[in-house]
């Protein structure tokens, strides 16, 4: 399979190749590593000390090279590479305060590559083989699933090189973070495409409710993944909050941001849906309309 995405703004079609390709296909496309090597991989342990050498002073050799090597861009970053007292510290960086514009409409919650569907129902036709995905089991609640049965959903995949802080995508209040213990499966497309229903319902993830004036609830889900060592929430939480205000960052690793909104007040932009419809994810910056 190939990972291609839309660079929404030059409409081009771009084919990525992520940091470790052959060890995810090995991983989650053979049944040896399916087998032998994934029991390992999904583990929290593994995530967790990773994570720590990642938060270590000597990890700072490792930071110039992934920066060349992914071509990130750090005139957007408020410190420079020498500046960084870890990996980590680098990774969840933040940027300038103008490198992301907050722009009109419904905003993406942070940069990555999304996919969007008007019916959550639209998942089974799309990822899932085998094992259902269901609300129920996402939110680890009956009523919540409830609630947004008939919602839109949307999910952004934050690729190690993009920028590791979300923001939230409205104003309105924001609730306590619900924490669901769970594995650290992957979220590349190539895990997606046979591990869907395990990703989503398994990983380690979050979740607050936005209480929006016009636009209804939004829940919004961070979801850890392989060699994520900590999701950090930064907001306070029962408390007021502006579109494009930071919610929280992830620790080193990939991952993933779960919105579910009400379709009858948002309506999600038609170039995402169809990108998603031709099984191909948008490019998007944190702060860019998405909705409206």
């Amino acid at each position: 399979m190939k990972i291609q995405y839309i660079d929404r703004k030059s409409g081009t079609l771009i084919t990525e190749t992520p940091p470790g390709e052959g060890f995810l296909k090995l991983l989650y496309q053979n049944p040896f590593g399916k087998v032998a090597l994934l029991p390992m991989v999904k583990r929290k342990a593994l995530s967790s000390r990773y994570g720590k050498m990642m938060s270590k002073a000597s990890s700072v050799k490792k930071i110039q090279g992934f920066v060349d090597k992914l071509g990130i861009d750090m005139n957007e970053s408020e410190k420079s590479v020498s500046e960084f007292t870890s990996f980590n510290d680098f990774f969840y960086r933040k940027l300038k305060p103008n490198a992301r514009p907050i722009e009109n409409g419904f905003v993406s919650p942070g940069d990555g590559k999304l996919i969007a569907f008007e019916n959550v129902s639209d998942i089974h036709n799309f990822f899932v083989k085998g094992r259902k995905f269901t609300l129920k089991e996402f939110l680890n609640s009956t009523s919540l699933a409830e609630k947004y049965k008939n919602a839109s959903l949307l999910i952004l995949r934050l690729a190690p090189n993009d920028y590791h802080r979300y923001h939230f995508p409205y104003e309105g209040i924001a609730s306590d973070m619900t924490k669901i213990k769970g594995d650290y499966f992957s979220v590349s497309p190539y895990a997606l495409a046979s591990n869907f229903t395990k990703v989503f319902c398994e990983n380690k993830r979050e979740f607050c409710e936005l209480q929006t004036t016009d636009k209804g609830d939004v829940l919004i889900a961070p979801v850890g993944a392989t060699m994520v060592g900590a999701i950090i929430e930064t907001f306070t939480p029962n408390s007021k909050v502006q579109k494009g205000d930071e919610m929280g960052y992830f620790a080193f690793g990939g991952s993933t941001i779960v919105l579910l909104i009400d379709k009858e007040k948002i309506t999600i932009d038609k170039d995402i849906i169809k990108n998603t419809q031709n099984n191909i994810e948008t490019a998007v910056k944190m702060g860019e309309k998405i909705g409206l």
